[in-house]
Protein backbone atom coordinates (compact mmCIF):
# COMPACT_ATOMS: atom_id res chain seq x y z
CA UNK A 1 0.00 0.00 0.00
CA UNK A 2 1.24 3.82 -1.01
CA UNK A 3 0.01 7.18 0.31
CA UNK A 4 0.96 9.47 -2.15
CA UNK A 5 1.49 13.18 -1.41
CA UNK A 6 1.45 16.06 -4.31
CA UNK A 7 3.07 19.27 -3.37
CA UNK A 8 4.66 21.77 -6.11
CA UNK A 9 1.45 23.41 -6.96
CA UNK A 10 0.73 27.18 -7.16
CA UNK A 11 0.44 30.35 -9.40
CA UNK A 12 2.33 30.51 -12.60
CA UNK A 13 1.95 32.91 -15.79
CA UNK A 14 1.04 31.89 -19.24
CA UNK A 15 3.88 30.40 -20.95
CA UNK A 16 5.51 29.22 -17.30
CA UNK A 17 6.67 26.27 -16.17
CA UNK A 18 5.97 23.98 -13.15
CA UNK A 19 7.37 21.04 -11.33
CA UNK A 20 4.92 19.16 -9.09
CA UNK A 21 5.89 16.41 -6.97
CA UNK A 22 4.59 13.35 -5.66
CA UNK A 23 5.90 11.79 -2.74
CA UNK A 24 4.38 8.35 -1.47
CA UNK A 25 5.21 6.55 1.94
CA UNK A 26 5.47 2.91 1.55
CA UNK A 27 7.99 0.63 0.81
CA UNK A 28 6.72 -0.70 -2.05
CA UNK A 29 6.23 2.35 -4.50
CA UNK A 30 8.10 0.92 -6.80
CA UNK A 31 6.08 -1.95 -7.15
CA UNK A 32 3.05 0.28 -8.42
CA UNK A 33 2.52 2.19 -11.32
CA UNK A 34 1.83 5.83 -11.10
CA UNK A 35 0.01 8.91 -12.72
CA UNK A 36 -1.27 12.21 -13.04
CA UNK A 37 -4.63 13.73 -13.09
CA UNK A 38 -6.46 16.75 -12.95
CA UNK A 39 -10.05 18.43 -12.12
CA UNK A 40 -10.77 21.97 -13.45
CA UNK A 41 -13.90 23.57 -11.37
CA UNK A 42 -16.92 21.52 -12.72
CA UNK A 43 -15.70 19.47 -14.74
CA UNK A 44 -14.55 15.77 -14.64
CA UNK A 45 -11.28 14.17 -13.63
CA UNK A 46 -9.15 13.90 -16.67
CA UNK A 47 -5.92 11.88 -16.73
CA UNK A 48 -3.00 13.63 -17.60
CA UNK A 49 0.00 11.23 -17.59
CA UNK A 50 1.57 7.69 -16.50
CA UNK A 51 4.46 6.11 -15.53
CA UNK A 52 5.51 2.34 -15.35
CA UNK A 53 6.88 0.65 -12.25
CA UNK A 54 10.17 0.91 -13.62
CA UNK A 55 10.16 4.30 -15.74
CA UNK A 56 10.74 2.27 -18.87
CA UNK A 57 7.58 3.43 -20.39
CA UNK A 58 5.26 6.74 -20.33
CA UNK A 59 2.03 7.61 -21.65
CA UNK A 60 0.29 11.32 -21.79
CA UNK A 61 -3.00 12.77 -22.35
CA UNK A 62 -2.53 14.79 -26.13
CA UNK A 63 -3.52 17.75 -24.30
CA UNK A 64 -0.15 17.95 -22.62
CA UNK A 65 2.34 15.73 -25.10
CA UNK A 66 5.66 18.07 -25.69
CA UNK A 67 5.11 20.21 -22.77
CA UNK A 68 4.95 17.85 -19.86
CA UNK A 69 7.04 15.07 -18.88
CA UNK A 70 6.35 12.40 -16.31
CA UNK A 71 9.34 10.98 -14.55
CA UNK A 72 10.51 8.71 -11.09
CA UNK A 73 12.92 8.21 -8.64
CA UNK A 74 12.06 4.61 -6.87
CA UNK A 75 15.28 5.66 -4.75
CA UNK A 76 13.24 8.21 -2.77
CA UNK A 77 9.46 6.99 -3.46
CA UNK A 78 8.65 10.39 -5.38
CA UNK A 79 7.16 11.06 -9.25
CA UNK A 80 7.69 14.09 -10.92
CA UNK A 81 5.66 16.00 -13.45
CA UNK A 82 7.28 18.76 -15.41
CA UNK A 83 5.08 21.04 -16.77
CA UNK A 84 6.24 23.82 -19.24
CA UNK A 85 4.42 26.08 -21.54
CA UNK A 86 1.82 26.39 -19.47
CA UNK A 87 -1.58 27.44 -20.71
CA UNK A 88 -4.74 28.94 -18.84
CA UNK A 89 -6.79 25.54 -19.79
CA UNK A 90 -3.98 23.37 -17.26
CA UNK A 91 -5.46 24.99 -14.55
CA UNK A 92 -6.90 22.56 -12.10
CA UNK A 93 -6.01 20.70 -8.78
CA UNK A 94 -3.72 18.11 -9.91
CA UNK A 95 -3.92 14.50 -8.31
CA UNK A 96 -1.33 11.93 -8.25
CA UNK A 97 -2.25 7.90 -8.19
CA UNK A 98 -1.38 4.36 -7.92
CA UNK A 99 -1.99 1.47 -9.85
CA UNK A 100 -0.71 -2.43 -9.23
CA UNK A 101 -0.41 -2.04 -13.05
CA UNK A 102 0.70 0.26 -16.28
CA UNK A 103 -3.03 1.05 -17.04
CA UNK A 104 -2.45 4.69 -18.51
CA UNK A 105 -5.40 6.57 -18.79
CA UNK A 106 -8.07 4.14 -17.04
CA UNK A 107 -8.75 6.31 -14.37
CA UNK A 108 -10.36 3.38 -12.60
CA UNK A 109 -7.52 1.03 -12.35
CA UNK A 110 -5.71 3.52 -10.09
CA UNK A 111 -6.27 2.41 -6.11
CA UNK A 112 -4.51 5.44 -4.14
CA UNK A 113 -4.90 8.55 -4.55
CA UNK A 114 -3.15 12.08 -2.72
CA UNK A 115 -5.23 14.88 -2.23
CA UNK A 116 -4.48 17.09 -4.73
CA UNK A 117 -2.60 20.69 -5.48
CA UNK A 118 -3.80 23.44 -6.75
CA UNK A 119 -2.18 24.88 -10.80
CA UNK A 120 -3.75 27.72 -11.39
CA UNK A 121 -2.11 29.50 -14.73
CA UNK A 122 -2.79 33.22 -15.12
CA UNK A 123 -2.77 34.52 -18.31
Amino acid sequence: QVQPVESGGGLVQAGGSLRLSCAASGRTFRGYAMGWFRQAPGKEREFVAAISRSGASTYYADSVKGRFTISRDNAESTMYLRMTSLKSDDTAVYFCAAAQGFYRDLVDKYQYWGQGTQVTVSS
